[in-house]
């Protein structure tokens, strides 16, 4: 067992949060960093104890055009900056988990550099993949090279070249010498040479106990990165699409059966694929934009909070705000804000009180972290499951539907559960519990005896299950910002149209099945697409009119 099997993480986009211009002048740095000390009090209050933070390094814009990895950007502050910030994370009891681009740099960073000066006689010739001294760029410079994604501002390293990975992974021992990090997200990791991960692992488990690695991957086997000799975990997209999807679509099965096989891959074994889940990020909409009944928030974090793997909350998005794509920018998903005006958030926000909750209740029950899983009840509205740990078994109950729904459960051997967040108490009858879901909600039931253990007193807390009326007034906003653009609702039609055609005469719950796996392709490449450009709408068709598995698959392979 190491700390990473416990966290829940906090995830910052730190240029964003911290309000730094979009483009860096590499003038005398400027403190922002400074500024993102008191969010970490909040960090530890809401229940999360490790901070993924990234990008940090100086950089030309957004931040992962890397131009210096042992140099903080001067947007934010100095080194010495960064190491006071770890240090007051670790003196609150959380990690610190650092973005880690070693895909490719950006056109200033130094060994690119010294090519477009020095040409064939640079040593730095072989770090970048396919130069090609006969052809020529948008920029000029009388040489080509392959890029990330056909944009030219990110130059590709060559990660056969051992002086490249050599000069990461001293940056690495860098990072962890001088700023004391516990880990590293590692960016576009679905694109990095295994051989390349194979000796950032080995470095990881020099440099520190429990130094965790984990990987930006958006679509694939992920057992093909998470194993003893490459990462420790990646970004499930898989469970991302699926939590927003499946309540939008009133779809359970399409939860249910990712959440099998990602279980199954992982050989049916807690601890075999401790992938890191998300309902949000930087690169993706705000959970609360894409949901289409808002109270849905309440049984997606349940639920984020409670299934296999590692819970996270990307800033902001525990105050329920919006954040949505736009065409040419990122920038409404990476907002500035300032933690004063939220100052009263955890009494007075529902949706903080209850992933405050949420943060609670995954610390003190062991089960949610190592426990088995096991599916118990399956509908399209209604879902349970338990799981089973050292003989406690914890039983989650999730509800998308607007009415109430009773549910009988197997109990195992206690006699009396509690719900971790009504503070509701039921007892078992015959060997099983018998509880009533509310409407568009869920529960954490603990068995009474492990709750006391936990709690330390019986006494139930009061609720911080919100009501369907703390969003009934953001509903309303958004239904009239449907009704005025609905071309918006016209753009996934063929999309529907098709997958209605595919699952005609399928079996419902294979036919949900496949049409979560086709949107889920189709997400992923516009968000390859994104992150390589702007997305123009003969794009976006494009890809919403191929509902076809095998060629969806080919356009993914064909962006490596």
């Amino acid at each position: 067992m190491a700390w990473y099997d416990e966290a829940v993480f906090y995830h910052i986009y730190p240029l964003g949060l911290a309000g730094a211009p979009k483009e860096n002048s590499y003038g005398e740095p400027e403190h922002r960093l400074n500024a993102l000390l008191p969010w970490i009090s909040h960090i530890k209050e809401i229940g999360c104890d490790a901070i993924y933070i990234g990008p940090l390094f100086e950089s030309v814009g957004h931040g992962y055009e890397t131009t210096d990895y042992k140099k903080l950007d001067s947007r934010l502050g100095t080194n010495e900056d960064l190491a006071n910030y770890v240090a007051e994370c670790h003196r609150q009891g959380i990690r610190v988990i650092l973005d880690g681009v070693f895909n490719h740099t950006g056109r200033d960073f130094f060994a690119f550099a010294d090519i477009r000066k020095n040409r064939e006689q640079s040593p730095y010739k072989d770090w970048y993949c396919n130069v090609n001294f006969y052809g020529n760029n948008e920029y000029n410079d009388g040489f080509s090279y392959e890029n990330w994604g056909g944009y030219n501002l990110l130059v590709k390293l060559n990660q056969h070249n051992p002086a490249v990975r050599d000069y990461i992974c001293d940056a690495i021992r860098f990072w962890v010498r001088e700023f004391d990090i516990d880990g590293i997200r590692l960016d576009a990791a679905d694109v990095l040479d295994f051989d390349y991960m194979h000796a950032l692992r080995s470095v990881a488990e020099e440099v520190k106990p429990d130094f965790w690695l984990m990987g930006e991957v958006i679509h694939g086997d992920y057992s093909r990165w998470v194993n003893e000799g490459t990462l420790h975990s990646v970004t499930n997209y898989q469970l991302h699409k699926a939590l927003y999807s499946g309540h939008n679509d009133h779809n359970y099965f399409e939860i249910a059966h990712t959440v099998k096989n990602l279980y199954a891959k992982g050989g049916n074994r807690p601890d075999g694929l401790k992938l890191y889940n998300f309902v949000d990020n930087h690169d993706v909409e705000r959970i609360y934009t894409k949901l289409n009944n808002k109270a849905h928030v309440t049984p997606v974090h349940i639920l984020l909070y409670t299934l296999p793997g590692v819970p996270s909350i990307y800033y902001g998005s525990e105050f329920g705000i919006e954040g949505k794509k736009d065409r040419f920018s990122d920038d409404s998903l990476r907002p500035a804000l300032s933690l004063s005006d939220y100052a009263d958030a955890v009494e007075q926000n529902p949706l903080t009180r209850l992933i405050a909750a949420l943060g609670r209740v995954r610390k003190c029950t062991p089960a949610l972290s190592y426990g088995d899983y096991r599916e118990l009840v399956l509908t399209n509205r209604q879902y349970a499951f338990s799981r089973n740990y050292n003989g406690a078994s914890v039983l989650v109950t999730v509800n998308n539907d607007d009415s109430d729904y009773v549910m009988t459960l197997p109990a195992g051997d206690a006699a009396e559960y509690k719900g971790a967040l009504s503070g509701e108490r039921v007892s078992v009858s015959g060997g099983s519990l018998t509880v009533t879901v509310r409407a568009n909600a869920g529960e954490i039931w603990i068995p009474v005896t492990e709750a006391k253990e936990q709690n330390g007193s019986e006494t139930p807390a009061d609720s911080v299950l919100p009501t369907a009326a703390a969003f009934t007034e953001k509903e309303a906003e958004k239904k009239a910002a449907a009704e005025e653009a609905p071309a918006d609702r016209a753009e996934h039609a063929p999309l529907a149209e098709a997958a209605k055609a595919r699952a005609k005469d399928a079996p419902a719950e294979d036919a949900s099945f496949e049409r979560g796996k086709i949107a889920g392709l189709q997400e992923a490449i516009l968000a390859i697409m994104e992150k390589n450009g702007p997305v123009t709408d003969q794009m976006r068709k494009d890809v919403s009119d191929n509902v076809y598995h095998d060629s969806l698959i080919a356009w993914i392979k064909s962006f490596r």
